[in-house]
């Protein structure tokens, strides 16, 4: 049966920037939630002093849960050499943090899509940097975990492999045992395509899920994707909205991910309204798991 775990979205801000909500805080508010692990993010401000890590995995697990993921964002579709291997080195040491933390998987990105890039050489960045990042991945028992993403909150170009027929290509390039993909549906809307048929071309690969589900609050999706080229972070017209009650068919994706044996971690990503809010996409999840993985 899979497990569930939570990530702090609408804690960024205060957990990355601002430092006015420290990680302790996060940990007790998510400790009543009915999860079974908090997904780690590298850019949390606490977590720059390495003597801090082992003492956060002790804290998360004195609390009787786990950190299963690791959410980093590697960029490494830059033309520059020396910027890819920089990226490189700080993706190793994201897997030693996540090792220190107790996760089985790390996350990396392709990276942005700088207006340079061709489709070609932009896979090819991608995968060679990623290849040069999982022997040592695998040396610590660590899996990659390819998202299909929109945007990470701090870039300024949305996500280089953000389109199907780019992420497939990605993810067919890269074969290797401690590599999967962590699948967003949501993420496939703003790209304008079908979460569904993303799913079907690489459920074989999903080792890693992150629920979620979006709405605008404004215009449409192809508003959003004519004004995504040159902002830093999220467009404004896009929100996360409670799991369940947005675009997102979670009983068509469960049935997939079953199908192909799916029996991995979901993480959620939603609270942007309140922790009341979490705790009612966590209800909705465990029902659904229930329901698709009844316990033998």
């Amino acid at each position: 049966m899979p497990q569930l775990a939570a990530f702090p979205k609408a804690f960024m801000q205060a957990l990355c920037k601002d430092g006015s909500m420290s990680i302790k805080e996060w940990i007790d508010l998510a400790t009543p939630l009915n999860i079974d692990g908090l997904e780690w993010y590298a850019g949390f401000l606490e977590m720059a002093d390495e003597k801090n890590w082992p003492i956060f995995r002790q804290m998360v697990e004195e609390k009787g849960k786990v950190i299963p993921m690791l959410c980093c964002s590697p960029d490494f579709t830059h033309p520059d050499a020396a910027f890819r291997e920089k990226e490189i080195q700080q993706q190793k040491r994201w897997i030693s943090m996540a090792q220190a933390l107790g996760c089985s998987y790390c996350r990396v990105l392709s990276g942005q899509r700088r207006p340079e890039l061709t489709m070609e050489q932009g896979v090819n960045l991608a995968a060679e940097c990623i290849m040069a990042c999982l022997p040592y991945a695998q040396e610590r028992g660590i899996t990659l975990i390819l998202e299909n993403h929109y945007k990470d909150d701090f870039w300024e170009y949305p996500e280089f492999a953000q389109k199907m027929e780019v992420f497939c290509q990605l993810v067919e390039k890269v074969q290797h045992p401690n590599f999967g993909v962590n699948y967003d549906p949501s993420n496939t809307y703003l790209a304008g395509e079908d979460p569904l048929a993303l799913l079907r071309r690489v459920s074989h690969r999903v080792v890693t899920m992150h629920a979620s589900d979006r709405y605008l609050i404004e215009g449409t999706v192809d508003d959003l994707r004519r004004e995504e080229g040159g902002a830093t972070g999220y467009a404004q017209r896009l929100r996360h909205g409670e799991i369940g009650k947005g675009l997102n068919d979670y009983d068509a994706i469960f049935t997939e991910l079953k199908r192909v044996g799916f029996n991995g971690w979901i993480s959620i990503e939603d609270g942007v309204e309140g922790m009341e809010q979490l705790e009612r996409s966590v209800a909705f999840l465990r029902k659904k798991i229930t329901e698709y993985w009844p316990e033998h």
